[in-house]
């Protein structure tokens, strides 16, 4: 019977409380007469003295405020001064009043009182107003006069001594009362200590008794709480409390919290992990069928259906796209306009709809063995940034929970994103299909004019030497001429749209080109001074420092090659030069390389030759190093410990007949590039071929690069007539191999050309900038040589560029030669230095220039006589194949591309000066 009863904690602490409470009830009605008069006399302190106290303090205050807002006025004249002034004013005599009433009991303190009030007045009437009147007046000299004796600060040395006096007599008066306070405070203190002892008796007996019946409680909840806590998360566990008190109140909270836990993780979890399954799919059939069947799931519907957003005969429409657990015969509406019915409305108003009893012929879920009429039905919209993409309505035999409406509100966000992502790609594909099919028609048409052409020449032939059908020959030929002039419209026009499509990408080689070779060509240039250092001034770790910072540049410039070749190889425009190539010297070349990366990351790198290769293949050697080169990049990039090995065998027949079917299969060498880094992911190892790609953004983040590398090797391997193969194994490492023929005598020569330009693209496209070859970048010595100085010396030289990093390397190479260098950094500042240097001998121009461009430099340049025969040579980054007829017409008498070739450089202007 008692176990049924709730005896909680608070009843239990109550209880005890209660009884000490008897208990100081008792002691507190012996002691509180006491009290009452210690509690009067504490009032009259706090009440009256306190009070005193600070009234004097307010007064003194007062003057203080009257004193700084007068000075405050008279020197500035800002009126904000006289606020406190007058504030003081006002106030000081409130306050007085108070405080006389409080101190009518002393009389002593009333007369003091009535002479401070008396100085008080006295200062307001001499020295206050009167000051304020003259500032008011602009009586400056009144003010100096009246400060120079200051009658003023007399009355206020006397307040503030008046004040100390009265608060001193107020003080001894306070501690007087004070030390009569203390000693009735000492006796009542007696009292309580004779009564703490009692009470603490009792209390501690009272404490003991429920305290041991709540702690046993407690700890039981504890020990639970320990024990989910050490399962390492496992929220399915519960707590397990008999008690029927707070501690059951809180054991059963506990559970309610870690079920809300679990529910919310689990919501978490299934958007993580519907996220991670629709990515990358692009089918957008596949994708919303999908959607609807693992959400239909998870929050346990029995019949959905998906309804896709498209324009449709130039409407814009809802339209059935997928379905859970439909019917043959198609049941529900087809397609909604926006605001259309619920479907309609819930897209308008991008708001999730749910219907709750709903009639029984609303729709009918079937089952194998019978059908009936759902509970509820939700509709949500599905949306990617405010914009409603598809809508999807979901309907259950039960009531949807909270949690299941929670799951659909947080799931239909980020599957918005993924389905806009897929109509993305498609749209994509489907334009570069477009694109492809329209290059197609264009070609057939080309075709087909030309046959259409020559068959009007047949026609007019036979038209000479027939006069019987003459009208009806010329009639034909009319006919035909009109079908190849609207042949020729359209073929113009598909022409004009590649045209542009092209141009674009051309201008934006031609503009990274620009942007990339500009710096690089002070570094390259200045990099090289401190190589050779020719003043002897460094030692040899700072000149091998300078040499990699050379190294460094030319490697950036050959990232700038590498783009503009994959575009040439795509355009079908990169050739191939195919020598003899020495495969005993190629494992050296890449252990000069790569052996100063291996120490500096801390890995092995091993070359391992095996037994049977020829000493000499046929091949394009540069291309071959190019694709070694970015396959062991790659493998030092990724791999964080362990051993980057680079092996190179003949391939065996059965390997080679799989890798490369066109080849001799005796004939094939292979060059393994293997690795103990990251690896690579079964989904993700044609992705890292195609440009700019790399295994993942994560990948990418942490390793940078630009993606191009191995989207370039596959290109040059099909050029050489070779191929790339991958294995590899994530988080245990990967190995590149490389098959190209082992093409071994001068007439394989022939075949090897045939099959690179069989494999290179055919589409034509505009010509893509040149890329300078790599070897043109190695700066010659620049110390002037005595043949040369005859014509360099004495000569001056206007170096015009705005970037001052090429201005100080072309000066330093420019004055070693004995010239005299005047710079400018924009058109401009070229058009004033000549006017303010009439004796310039040759200008160096730029032509990419903010404000005034190299091109309208020059043709102002030359619409001078005096200046029409000066040497210009044009200097650009741009690098574009029709640049130097550009250069020429706006007026330039030569024309070098960036980075500069000094040897070039001075070979050319040497040429012009000697003109000159």
């Amino acid at each position: 019977m008692f176990s049924k009863v709730r005896f909680n904690l608070r009843t239990k602490i109550i209880l005890g409380y209660l009884i000490v409470l008897i208990g100081l009830s008792i002691s507190i009605l012996l002691i509180n007469d006491r009290v009452t008069s210690m509690k009067a006399d504490r009032e009259y302190i706090t009440g009256h003295d306190f009070q005193v106290h600070n009234l004097s303090n307010e007064i003194e205050k007062n003057i203080l405020d009257m004193e700084g807002g007068q000075r405050g006025y008279v020197v500035t004249g800002d009126t904000r001064y006289l606020i406190p002034y007058n504030n003081g004013v006002s106030s000081w005599k409130e306050n007085y009043s108070k405080l006389r009433q409080l101190v009518m009991d002393n009389p002593k303190q009333v007369q003091n009182l009535a002479s401070i009030r008396t100085n008080i007045e006295h200062w307001i009437n001499e020295a206050g107003d009167p000051v304020i009147t003259m500032k008011k007046e602009n009586n400056n000299a009144g003010i100096i006069e009246f400060f120079k004796t200051d009658i003023g600060k007399k009355y206020t040395d006397q307040l503030r001594s008046q004040l100390a006096a009265f608060r001193s007599t107020e003080l001894s008066l306070t501690d007087a009362r004070s030390q009569q306070l203390i000693s009735d405070n000492e006796v009542l203190l007696s009292i309580l200590n004779t009564i703490w002892v009692i009470v603490s008796a009792i209390a501690i007996l009272i404490a003991l008794v429920t305290s041991s019946s709540i702690v046993k409680t407690i700890k039981q909840v504890t020990d639970s709480i320990k024990h989910i806590a050490a399962s390492k998360g496992d929220l399915s566990m519960r707590v397990e409390v008999k008690t029927n008190d707070e501690v059951g109140d809180l054991a059963e909270v506990t559970n309610e919290l870690l079920t809300k836990l679990e529910q919310q993780n689990w919501v978490s979890t299934e958007i993580t992990d519907m996220a991670t399954t629709f990515q990358g799919v692009t089918d957008m059939k596949l994708l919303t069928q999908s959607f609807i069947n693992r959400v239909a799931g998870l929050v346990e519907a029995h019949y959905g259906v998906l309804y896709l957003r498209q324009i449709a005969d130039k409407k814009d429409v809802l339209t059935r796209f997928a379905s859970y657990a439909g019917q043959a015969d198609g049941v529900g509406t087809e397609s909604f306009r926006i605001g259309e019915g619920l479907v309609g409305q819930s897209a308008l108003e991008n708001r999730i709809l749910i219907l709750n009893q709903l009639p029984n012929d609303y729709i009918k879920v079937a089952s194998g063995l019978g059908h009936t009429a759902p509970q509820q039905i939700i509709i949500a919209p599905i949306k990617f940034e405010k914009n409603v993409l598809a809508v999807m309505e979901l309907a259950s035999l039960s009531s949807f929970t909270k949690l299941q409406q929670q799951l659909l509100e947080q799931i239909v966000e980020p599957f918005g994103v993924t389905l806009h992502n897929a109509a993305s790609r498609t749209e994509i594909e489907n334009l570069y299909s477009e694109s492809q099919t329209m290059a197609e028609e264009l070609q057939a048409q080309t075709e087909e004019l030309q046959t259409q052409a020559e068959e009007l020449q047949v026609q007019t032939e036979e038209l000479r030497s027939t006069n019987e059908h003459l009208e009806e020959q010329n009639l034909f030929a009319e006919q035909k001429s009109y079908e190849v002039e609207q042949a020729k419209k359209e073929l113009e026009q598909y022409a004009e749209q590649l045209q542009q499509s092209s141009q674009y990408k051309s201008e934006f080689l031609a503009n990274m080109s620009h942007e990339l070779r500009t710096p690089l060509n002070s570094l390259l240039i200045l990099s090289q001074f401190l190589v050779e250092n020719a003043n002897g001034t460094l030692n040899a770790d700072e000149q091998e420092y300078a040499r990699i910072i050379n190294s460094s540049g030319k490697d950036l410039l050959s990232l700038i090659n590498d783009i503009l070749d994959l575009s040439k190889v795509e355009a079908g425009k990169l050739e191939i030069e195919i020598a003899a190539v020495n495969l005993t010297e190629l494992p050296h070349v890449m252990e000069r390389n790569f052996t100063p990366i291996a120490k500096q990351r801390n890995l092995q790198f091993r070359i391992i030759e095996h037994p049977g290769l020829p000493s000499l293949i046929f091949s394009d050697e540069q291309r071959l190093q190019q694709i070694l080169k970015n396959l062991l990049s790659n493998a030092f990039k990724f791999t964080e410990s362990g051993t980057v090995t680079l092996s190179i065998r003949k391939a065996d027949s059965l390997e080679a007949n799989i890798a490369l079917p066109h080849a001799s299969s005796a004939n094939v060498i292979a060059f393994s590039v293997s690795d103990t880094g990251i690896g690579i992911p079964d989904n993700k190892r044609l992705l890292i071929f195609e440009a700019f790609q790399q295994v993942d953004g994560k990948t990418e983040r942490k390793y940078g690069g630009t993606g191009l590398g191995l989207s370039i090797s596959r290109e040059f391997a099909s050029l050489l007539g070779g191929s790339i193969a991958l294995e590899s194994e994530e988080g245990i490492g990967s190995t590149f191999t490389l098959y190209v023929p082992c093409l071994q005598n001068s007439s394989s020569m022939e075949m090897a050309t045939m099959y690179a330009e069989s494999s290179a693209a055919s589409v034509s496209t505009p010509e893509l900038p040149e890329t300078p070859p790599v070897n043109n970048l190695i700066v010659p010595n620049t110390e002037p040589a005595l043949t040369h100085l005859s014509v360099f010396d004495g000569k001056q030289v206007l170096v015009v560029d705005d970037d001052v990093r090429n201005i100080f390397a072309l000066t330093k190479a420019l004055e070693m030669q004995g010239m005299s260098v005047i710079t400018a950094h924009n058109g401009r500042q070229c058009l004033d230095m000549l006017d303010l240097h009439k004796d310039v001998d040759i200008v160096l121009m730029d032509i990419m220039m903010p404000e005034m461009d190299g091109y309208q430099t020059m043709r102002h340049i030359r619409r001078d006589r005096q200046l029409n025969e000066m040497p210009i040579i044009a200097l650009t980054a741009k690098a574009m194949k029709y640049d130097r007829e550009k250069c020429l017409e706006a007026g330039a008498s030569d024309y070098i591309s960036k980075p500069i070739h000094l040897e070039q450089l001075f070979s050319v202007m040497r040429v012009w000066l000697s003109k000159s």
